[in-house]
């Protein structure tokens, strides 16, 4: 490959020195990139856009030592994984973010890639993982990332916006991420199919959802944030 190539869609020189993985799929991924970025109505530079490919190049990289993904298709793992994480972007209330069970930053670190501005805590009893996310905020010169290594129960300190696409359970979800919940401040968690009935029957009580639907470029599959606020706040 050339010493760089222009993307056409993406009106962005790629220059490829520092990718180890993704080699002559480079401008592919940077236009499904692009235009993924223009669908969801997010505003990224050439050098965010390049973080989140580096991103990719690494998670794919290190993957079999840190054991981060299933995935390993390039492809596959820029949809499922970083666009799927751009897509809750423009709908996440502002403040310090807790991201809990991370693995290997997802939403945590390409949270942090396009919103410079907020502090974003990963959160991880993976000490594999955590090294990963240490590792790479490190080569993107990601200053806004505390990456931790603890169980939820073993954290302390309080955030505006909880995150996590790790649970599998609404409630169990809400159960742990609510001692780390700022006053006035708001869980989201990402889930596939939206929440059951019962589910929100016996949050109701406490908390005011609200459950946004989201279109994730390329994925056909069901997505969703579930944004929760304690009522009693």
């Amino acid at each position: 490959m050339s010493a760089s190539a222009t993307s056409s869609s993406a009106s962005l020189t790629i220059d490829p020195t520092g990718f180890a993985k993704l080699g002559p799929q480079l401008l592919l991924l940077a236009d499904i990139l692009a235009q993924s970025t223009e669908q969801l109505s997010l505003t990224l530079s050439a050098t965010q856009q390049r973080q989140l490919l580096l991103y990719l190049d690494q998670l794919l990289l290190w993957n079999k030592a840190y054991n981060l993904t299933a995935i390993t298709d390039p492809v596959d793992a820029l949809i499922k994984h970083v666009i799927d994480c751009l897509a809750i972007i423009t709908h996440l209330p502002a403040g310090d973010l807790l991201d809990i069970g991370t693995g290997a930053g997802l939403p945590a670190v390409i949270i942090a890639i396009c919103q410079p501005e907020r502090h974003c805590t990963a959160l991880d009893s993976n000490q594999k993982k955590i090294r990963f996310i240490r590792q790479i905020s490190s080569q993107l010169g990601l200053s806004n990332v505390q990456p931790i290594a603890a169980r939820i129960e073993a954290h302390e300190a309080q955030y505006q916006v909880v995150t996590s696409r790790a649970f599998a359970s609404l409630t169990d979800f809400v159960s742990v991420a609510q001692p780390r919940l700022a006053e006035q401040g708001y869980l989201c968690a990402m889930k596939g199919k939206a929440p059951s009935a019962d589910e929100l029957s016996a949050l109701k009580p406490a908390w005011q959802i609200k459950t946004i639907k989201l279109a994730v470029p390329r994925l056909e599959d069901s997505r969703h944030l579930i944004e929760l606020c304690n009522k009693s706040v």
